[in-house]
């Protein structure tokens, strides 16, 4: 009984992973290719792809490694680079409700491109919705690490310039908000982007993210209903 419900767990969990299966390999060996410049063992590679999990800080953390450490400054680069994590939990907490003690890796594990699943995922009633979320989360850990330890091995022999592979998660995030779009979201979908880019034209390129995401968590606790009844009768 046990086993079957893990089996259907996987046949839910895996299918909308395999996109990031491409881009997590590609990006993690970039990180493994880095960190193998930088003169890093195998080990610190994979220890942090595995410990840290946050893409953007294991670079930064990569370069602050060779350098004198500080763990303020540590502490405040890795809250300003993640803080967007806050309101992926926030948004998630009812999704997270009754996974039990699965929900600490499930909040572990929260990148961005887990959260996106996690949180747009459908899950049949028969199919136990924190196993299949954990799963989602654990094969997208797996795949960075994977690709992270490919990277170290092999990035003494590598010559091919791998500038702009990170255009993969972009048009990850890009078949995602058009799969929703055709789902009947656009309310949601056509009111985000006119808030990404008002706040893209007041706080510019480098700080518009968070306002964006704030405003955009206000509004979706707040209208959440309404907005869904009308989207509805589109």
């Amino acid at each position: 009984m046990d086993q079957n419900r893990h089996k259907l767990a996987l046949k839910v969990a895996f299918p909308p992973t395999i996109p990031i299966l491409t881009g997590f390999i590609f990006l993690g060996m970039t990180f493994g290719i880095y960190m193998h410049s930088l003169g890093h063992p195998i080990w610190m590679a994979v220890l942090m792809s595995a410990c840290i999990f946050a893409g953007s800080m294991e670079f930064v953390a990569a370069t602050m490694l060779i350098g004198i450490f500080n763990p303020f400054s540590a502490f405040i680069l890795a809250l300003m680079i993640n803080a967007r994590h806050l309101f992926y939990g926030i948004a998630m907490l009812e999704r997270f409700k009754g996974t039990g003690r699965k929900k600490w890796y499930l909040i572990f594990g929260m990148c961005d491109e887990t959260f996106v699943i996690n949180q747009t995922i459908s899950i049949p009633k028969n199919v136990d919705k924190g196993l299949v979320m954990t799963y989602v989360t654990l094969f997208n850990h797996l795949y960075w690490v994977t690709g992270s330890f490919l990277g170290s091995i092999i990035g003494g022999f590598i010559t091919v310039d791998l500038e702009g592979l990170e255009f993969v998660m972009a048009a990850l995030f890009l078949i995602i908000f058009l799969e929703q779009w055709y789902k009947g979201g656009r309310r949601f979908s056509t009111l985000g982007i006119i808030i990404s880019i008002v706040c893209l034209l007041i706080f510019g390129t480098s700080y518009f993210v968070l306002p964006t995401m704030l405003i955009m968590l206000i509004i979706f606790i707040v209208f959440k209903r309404p907005l869904t009844r009308v989207g509805e009768r589109i």
